[in-house]
């Protein structure tokens, strides 16, 4: 059930993991936000091209670095469909978002509240506000139908 409303942020982000899913890539969209402007709405894109690093919160900070002129994304947000990788929270780390606000939880693969907590390591230079669960069931519902679908 989800804790809390959806806010237009996530509702986007939801919005770029169904458009992921029609492409045959794994279902998970993200949006970075300043304030109440969009700065960049990104899918995951692993495959078409080939990239390993190809997750939608990468290509999400990556398109707002360029669009801000900027590789410190201090006072922006990000709302990702689900808890980021090691890898993503690294580079969210990084860019210095100010709020991460995720929808599902990663038991497997999330190194946010799960697994590594990457936030939480000495060696973390710069640590968000983590906001979870909002969007949660819709994010769940999407993945378990895309991986259904593939089993």
């Amino acid at each position: 059930m989800n804790r809390w409303p959806i806010p237009d942020p996530m509702a986007r982000a939801l919005d770029a993991a169904r458009t992921a899913a029609d492409q045959g890539e794994v279902p998970i969209g993200a949006v970075v936000m300043r304030g109440d402007e969009v700065i960049a709405v990104a899918a995951n894109r692993t495959r078409q091209p080939p990239d390993p690093t190809g997750h939608a919160e990468i290509i999400a900070l990556r398109a707002a670095a360029e669009k801000l002129g900027s590789e410190r994304l201090t006072g922006c947000d990000l709302h990702v469909t689900l808890e980021p990788c090691a890898m993503c929270a690294g580079a969210i780390s990084h860019a210095r978002i100010a709020r991460l606000y995720y929808a599902a939880p990663d038991p497997k693969g999330g190194a946010v509240e799960h697994g590594a907590r990457v936030f939480e390591q000495a060696q973390c230079l710069h640590a968000p506000e983590v906001y979870s669960g909002m969007g949660e069931d819709e994010a769940s519902e999407m993945l378990r139908a895309f991986f259904r679908e593939r089993r």
